[in-house]
């Protein structure tokens, strides 16, 4: 049981780890563990579209895949091209205390490898997400989303995702919560 509660405060950490990208955009700040839950709604999402995968195996490499970054940090793509970071030894040494520890590495490989249908899937949650919070501060006036945008575009690996991030980049992320029913912020109540 100690095991397990070290790897929840370990997971914890994640809460505290900056996803480090988005120091070179200018603006925004994001945890790992907000990246990852969105990526997981979104894995979800994309898995429940294919409708021809194991919805639950996407989700779980959503929520598992940066789970690593908890040891090394978060490197971003400038960092990547400087610094070497031992993943492997990580997942391994965390792997060791876990009772589904062979399950945590086999989803980390999985995740890596990007060969199952599962694994495709939940890199192009991961980019999906990153889109979203690139438009997320584009719509706030951060003119240099535009130019991240056509990279992150690159990476995705399926149809789906490609259509849902071309729609992501032409919809305005505020418009979910303010619709055209002026009355209601006016008087806080809906019109009749």
């Amino acid at each position: 049981m100690k095991n397990l509660a070290n790897f929840f405060f370990e997971v914890g950490m994640l809460k505290r780890t900056p996803r480090t990208g988005f120091q070179f955009l200018g603006s925004g700040a994001e945890s790992v563990a907000e990246h990852s839950f969105r990526t997981a709604i979104i894995g979800y999402t994309l898995a429940r579209m294919d409708g021809e995968i194991d919805v639950g195996r996407v989700v779980q490499l959503c929520l598992f895949h940066d789970i690593p970054e908890a040891r090394t940090g978060d490197l971003n793509y400038v960092n990547k091209k400087y610094v070497t970071v031992d993943e492997q030894r990580a997942v391994q040494d965390l792997a060791r205390t876990l009772p589904f520890g062979a399950d945590y590495q086999l989803m980390i490989e999985e995740f890596a490898a990007g060969q199952s249908r599962e694994a495709l899937i939940a890199h192009d949650a991961d980019q999906l997400e990153m889109i979203l919070a690139l438009k997320e501060y584009k719509d706030l006036g951060n003119r240099y989303a535009d130019e991240w945008y056509p990279f992150a575009m690159r990476r995705l690996r399926t149809e789906s995702a490609r259509r849902l991030a071309e729609t992501v980049w032409e919809t305005d992320s505020t418009r979910w919560w303010f619709d055209e029913d002026s009355e209601w912020w006016v008087k806080g109540k809906r019109s009749e």
